[in-house]
C-alpha cells in the first residue's frame, strides 16, 4: 500500500441518484456528520431531499450540485477515517469543488453554499429548452471540432464541452447548434451521437453570464493553501497556488472539461489507484478507457466501501 500512488476522484452532474450516501450515513458517523453540516450550511433539511426526495427535485441543478458535493465528501471522510489517503485529487466539473474540499483549500460549509449558488446561476443563464448537450462516440477530436465549427456557423452556438475519454466527447450549446452537429457527426462517421437529458448547455460559451456572476461569489470564499495535488479541469495540470482557484473555477463554467488529459496527467505522475467517491461508476469507466492497467475503486455504499478497503489492504 505504501508504494502505490492514489487519486480520489469526484463525479459531476449526471451521476446523482436518490438516496445516495444514505447507506454510509447510517453506518458511519463521519458520513452522517457531513450531511448534517450541509443541512446547517444551507439552512434547510437538505439531507431529507437527498435520502428521500423525488428524483425530479434532485435533478434540479441547484439541488444536484450540493447533493453530489455532500455525498462525495461524506464518502471521503469515511475513507479517511478508515486510514485511506490520497496524494492526488480531481473532480469532473462540479466535482472539482469536492476535490478542493478534500485538498483543504475550501471548507465544506463554504463549498456547499457556493455550488448551490453555482447551480442557481447556471439554471438562470439560459432559458430552459433553448440549450442542449449531446454525447458523441467514436469520433476523433479534430474531426468533431471541425463539425462543431461548421454547425455553429449555420445553426447556432455549439462546441466541445467534455473531453471525457478517447472516442467519447460531449458537445454543448444552443439546441439548434447541437442538433445540427449531431446530424453532421453521424454523417462524418461517428459511431453514435445522442442528445443528453440535461437542463442546460454546460461548459459552453452560453454559460459565460453565469461564470461572470460566479466569479463574484468565488471572490468571497476563503481559499487556503492546498494540502493535496489537485488537477484542474480547464488546464489538466496541477494547481500551483491557492490564487489560481477563483480564476480556474470561474473559467470552468464555460470552458471544456479536459477529463481525458486530467487522467493522463495523473497516470504520468505515477498514480495507479483511482478511488471514485460518489454514486455510480462513470469516472471509473472513463479511467479504464485512458489506462487499462489502473486500479479503479468506486465507493458509494457499505458494500463498495468494504470491497475497496479489502483491495487496498491486499495491494
Amino acid at each position: 500500500m505504501n508504494k502505490q500512488k492514489t487519486a480520489i476522484l469526484f463525479p459531476g452532474q449526471g451521476s446523482q441518484v436518490p438516496g445516495m450516501g444514505k447507506d454510509l450515513a447510517e453506518h458511519h458517523e463521519a458520513a452522517a456528520a457531513v450531511f448534517q453540516a450541509a443541512d446547517r450550511a444551507l439552512n434547510e433539511p437538505f439531507s431529507e431531499l437527498v435520502f428521500h426526495g423525488a428524483e425530479e427535485e434532485l435533478k434540479k441543478t441547484a439541488n444536484t450540485q450540493p447533493a453530489l458535493l455532500t455525498a462525495g465528501i461524506a464518502i471521503w471522510r469515511v475513507l479517511q477515517e478508515k486510514g485511506v489517503d490520497a496524494e492526488y485529487t480531481a473532480g469532473h466539473s462540479l466535482g472539482e469543488y469536492a476535490s478542493l474540499v478534500a485538498a483543504e483549500a475550501l471548507s465544506f460549509d463554504e463549498a456547499v453554499c457556493a455550488v448551490r449558488k453555482r447551480g442557481e446561476l447556471m439554471e438562470e443563464a439560459v432559458p430552459e429548452g433553448t440549450g442542449a448537450m449531446a454525447a458523441v462516440l467514436g469520433m476523433e477530436r479534430a474531426d468533431l471540432e471541425s463539425v462543431t465549427e461548421e454547425a455553429a456557423q449555420t445553426a447556432g452556438a455549439v462546441e466541445p464541452a467534455n473531453y471525457n475519454a478517447p472516442g467519447q466527447i460531449v458537445i454543448s450549446g444552443s439546441r439548434e447548434g447541437v442538433e445540427k452537429a449531431v446530424g453532421l457527426a453521424k454523417e462524418r462517421g461517428a459511431k453514435k451521437a445522442v442528445m443528453l437529458n440535461v437542463s442546460g448547455p454546460f461548459h459552453s460559451s452560453l454559460m459565460k453570464p453565469a461564470a461572470d456572476k460566479m466569479e463574484q461569489e468565488l471572490n468571497g470564499l476563503t481559499i487556503s493553501p492546498l494540502q493535496r495535488t489537485v488537477i484542474a479541469n480547464v488546464s489538466a495540470s496541477a494547481y500551483s497556488s491557492a490564487e489560481q482557484v477563483t480564476s480556474s473555477l470561474t473559467e470552468q463554467i464555460h470552458a471544456p472539461v479536459k477529463w481525458e488529459e486530467t487522467i493522463q496527467t495523473l497516470v504520468d505522475e505515477g498514480v495507479d489507484t483511482f478511488i471514485e467517491a460518489g454514486p455510480g461508476k462513470v469516472l471509473s469507466g472513463l479511467v479504464k478507457k485512458v489506462s487499462r492497467r489502473a486500479t479503479v475503486l468506486p465507493v458509494y455504499d457499505e458494500e463498495t466501501l468494504n470491497a475497496a478497503l479489502e483491495k487496498l489492504a491486499i495491494d
